[in-house]
This record gives structure tokens, C-alpha cells and sequence, in this order.
């Protein structure tokens, strides 16, 4: 991929290919869902990146700081003929807590937000009918918090945020709070596993 941090991706509805569409989620530290939607049947490519706020060209120091606006978000690229949208987003409430507000865990400010930035009017209809569905069962005893909004632009993250928890699967991290959760992720969705993963 050519793009470099900072640089503005509109809000597309498909992806690089014919028969793809695109998904931009956030649940928490982008790392943990990128390592579970790489391993999904039907993802082509997962980017780690920022949307949602205000700020041009934001970087990973600035996005921590909580002044841009921006949310740690994943770029799913996927074809919909294997697996379609609704999946994706069941894949994303089994990865993270959407009850929690600004906080998945230990990672806190509004940059750990849980949101999903559609890229059109039909994502938007299946993303509130899942929360709705959802919110009236008894998954969870607090109310969902996650945000749903029109995706403005994604900021791919800097390189060395991509492909992390493969890259570093024995860092503290990536071993104590991603592991248990793409073991989770493996069990839970099993039927949306590549057979390879």
C-alpha cells in the first residue's frame, strides 16, 4: 500500500477491487482488532489508522494525546460475497466491550471510543439495526455507547502500527491483552475463520 500516515482516504463504500467494500471500526487499541480481522474469511487487507475527529494529518503521538478528535480505527477491506457486512460487525461486538464509554480495559480517552464510521446509508441502517437487536438482549447489562457516524476520512497509522500483533506477538501487550482476545475471537466466531488461521 502506497499511502503514508497522514494522508486522507475518503469514505468510500468499496474497496480496491470490483467485488469489495470497505468497513472502518473502532473498538479500542487498533491492534487488537486488526489481529482479528486479518485472520477473517473474505478480509483482503485490514489498515490501522484514525477517523472520526477533526484534526488533518494526525499522528499516533497526537491521537494518544486526546486533542484531535481522531478514534484508533481499523480499515477492513472485504468482499461481500464471502462475507458481508453484518458479519463484519458481528465480528466487532464479540471483539470489544460497546458499553463501556471511551475505555476498552486499561486503554482510556475518547480515542478508545467504540464507533463505526459507515460509508453509506445502508451501512448506517444495518449498524443501528444490529445495536438496536442487540441493546434488547440480554448480552450485556449496561447500555451500548458505540458511536455511529458518517466516515469523513481515514488517516492511515504510521507503519509501524500495521500488522503489529504478528509482528510482536511476544510483547507485553500484545501477549496479555490481545492474545486472550483473538482466543476469544477464534472461539466465538469460529464459522468466520479462515481455514489457514
Amino acid at each position: 500500500m502506497s499511502e503514508t500516515a497522514g494522508s486522507a482516504v475518503s469514505g468510500a463504500a468499496t474497496g480496491g477491487g470490483t467485488h469489495t467494500a470497505t468497513a472502518v471500526l473502532g473498538g479500542g487499541c487498533f491492534w487488537c482488532l486488526e489481529a482479528v480481522y486479518q485472520q477473517l474469511r473474505g478480509v483482503q487487507e485490514v489498515t490501522s489508522g484514525y477517523a472520526g475527529g477533526h484534526s488533518p494529518a494526525p499522528t499516533y503521538r497526537a491521537v494518544c494525546s486526546g486533542t484531535t478528535g481522531h478514534a484508533e480505527v481499523v480499515r477492513v477491506v472485504f468482499d461481500p460475497e464471502v462475507i458481508s457486512y453484518r458479519e463484519i460487525l458481528e465480528a466487532f461486538f464479540a471483539i470489544h466491550d460497546p458499553t463501556t464509554l471511551n475505555r476498552q480495559g486499561a486503554d482510556t480517552g475518547t480515542q478508545y471510543r467504540s464507533v463505526i464510521l459507515y460509508a453509506d446509508e445502508e451501512q448506517k441502517k444495518i449498524a443501528e439495526q444490529m445495536i438496536q437487536a442487540l441493546g434488547a438482549s440480554d448480552r450485556w447489562s449496561d447500555r451500548i455507547v458505540t458511536e455511529v457516524a458518517p466516515l469523513r476520512e481515514f488517516y492511515p497509522a504510521e507503519r509501524d502500527h500495521w500488522d503489529y500483533y504478528r509482528r510482536n506477538p511476544t510483547q507485553p501487550y500484545c501477549h496479555i491483552v490481545i492474545s486472550p482476545k483473538v482466543a476469544k475471537a477464534r472461539k466465538d466466531l469460529a464459522r468466520l475463520y479462515k481455514e489457514s488461521a
